[in-house]
């Protein structure tokens, strides 16, 4: 059955044919994109198309981690990046001396615990205790795995870190499984009774 036509703007004219291929989710963020582009002046287009130039002039290494930042930023809750965002203004009342000094302690942070903070202020903090459990996650268990970590209570994370030293590696997946599908009412004595064994 063919897929329904659809309203397209006229910038994407030349992909009438394609644009109902693609999955809804891209259709629309593409058409949106088109929108908007549409109603930008022409300083505006100007200004987009030198930005993008100056992205393509950045090296692949730099425009991935660049890249990895934004998707982590994009994933957060809306209260942790207000948390950060209050964290920014903090800082950015700083004297240049002492800005440069944070930034070169963070800077001597391992990379592993560096990348950590990208996941909030919350499981940033307990990032190097719950990195095992985190790593090697599945792709269609991380998205249910944090949203549970970031459920829990500063006590019940540090239970938990605690869990996850003991248990070994090749028990780490069925241990997250087990984590993730107990409920919220629940996740205090799951875990005393884990600690327990």
């Amino acid at each position: 059955m063919a897929a329904p036509a659809l309203p397209t703007p006229a910038l994407l004219s030349d992909f009438a044919r394609t644009l109902p291929l693609l999955q809804p989710r891209e259709r629309s963020r593409l058409v949106q994109r088109a929108e908007v582009w549409a109603g930008w002046s022409r300083a505006q287009r100007r200004a987009q198309q030198a930005g993008l130039a100056a992205w393509d002039a950045l090296p692949a290494a730099e425009r991935g981690e660049r890249r990895e930042r934004y998707l982590a930023w994009q994933a957060l809750p809306i209260d942790e990046r207000r948390r950060i965002d209050a964290a920014r203004e903090v800082f950015a009342a700083f004297a240049p001396g002492q800005q440069q000094e944070l930034r070169a302690r963070f800077a001597a942070v391992d990379l592993g615990t560096a990348r950590g903070w990208r996941l909030g202020p919350a499981l940033g903090a307990d990032y190097a205790a719950l990195q095992p459990l985190l790593a090697q996650v599945p792709v269609d268990e991380h998205e249910a795995l944090l949203r549970v970590l970031r459920a829990m209570t500063p006590p019940q994370r540090q239970d938990l870190a605690v869990l996850v030293q003991r248990t070994p590696p090749q028990e780490r997946g069925a241990l997250r499984r087990e984590l993730v599908s107990t409920a919220a009412s629940s996740r205090d004595a799951w875990l005393y009774e884990r600690l327990q064994r």
